[in-house]
């Protein structure tokens, strides 16, 4: 308060106006510096986000079975067109085997790759220990991968670990749908056909048959001229 001069108005004023500068100027530095830590904040929430999820999803591919062959199998898609090219015909004339382990295979090959992009060091270990196997033709059992993801989740979401006196069952790769969703879609496409089918021959029937009575009705007035 000593550098202040009240000695006049306007002494004051500049005074006041001085005073005023300096506290705005203040409060913009912390307004600025307010701002930068926020959108560090938000940026570094939605990379965690986006690193749940990512992770969520491979944990859901990796071990969204309990039942079944839990293992993966390596057969790549050449491989698996070979085998079945060597495998007799059925009774229909088509090839015995099914695409649905290869289809498991590409699921869990892409969760690997999102693991050992965005996973900790263990999840990476594991990861790549998985994806050697899978190139050597071994199969992969990812129940030790599934536990390391669980447990790193439920912690970054602030969830009580699960106790290790639970006794959950091994965990292996999800099961792809089936078809049966575009089976009906297309049932309901064939029904549209058949329903446009349907209305373009009564809608021909119709014209016939106001064609005919045109006709007739023409054919009436000149017999009666």
């Amino acid at each position: 308060m000593r550098g202040l001069d009240f000695s006049s108005w306007q002494a004051l004023l500049s005074t006041l106006i001085g005073l005023a500068v300096i506290t705005l100027i203040g409060v913009g530095i912390r307004l600025l510096v307010m701002q930068t830590i926020q959108q560090r904040r938000e940026r570094e929430n939605r990379q965690i986000n986006e690193r749940l999820r990512t992770l969520i999803a491979a944990y859901k591919t990796l071990g969204g079975s309990f039942t079944g062959h839990l293992a993966v199998d390596p057969t790549h898609l050449r491989d698996l067109k070979m085998s079945q090219a060597r495998e007799p015909a059925g009774e229909d004339g088509a090839v015995i085997g099914s695409d649905r382990s290869r289809r498991i295979r590409d699921a869990v090959e892409a969760a690997l790759s999102d693991i050992i992009l965005l996973g900790t060091d263990e999840q990476v270990r594991l990861a790549a220990r998985a994806a050697t196997d899978m190139v050597e033709g071994r199969p992969i059992r990812p129940h030790e991968l599934v536990v390391s993801l669980r447990d790193f989740i439920r912690g970054a979401l602030d969830l009580d670990p699960v106790p290790p006196s639970l006794g959950i069952p091994p965990q292996g790769p999800a099961r792809p749908a089936g078809g049966g969703k575009s089976g009906r879609n297309g049932g309901l496409r064939e029904d549209s056909r058949q329903g446009g089918g349907k209305g373009g021959q009564a809608g021909g029937a119709g014209a016939g048959m106001g064609l005919g009575a045109g006709l007739a009705l023409g054919d009436d007035t000149e017999s009666r001229q």
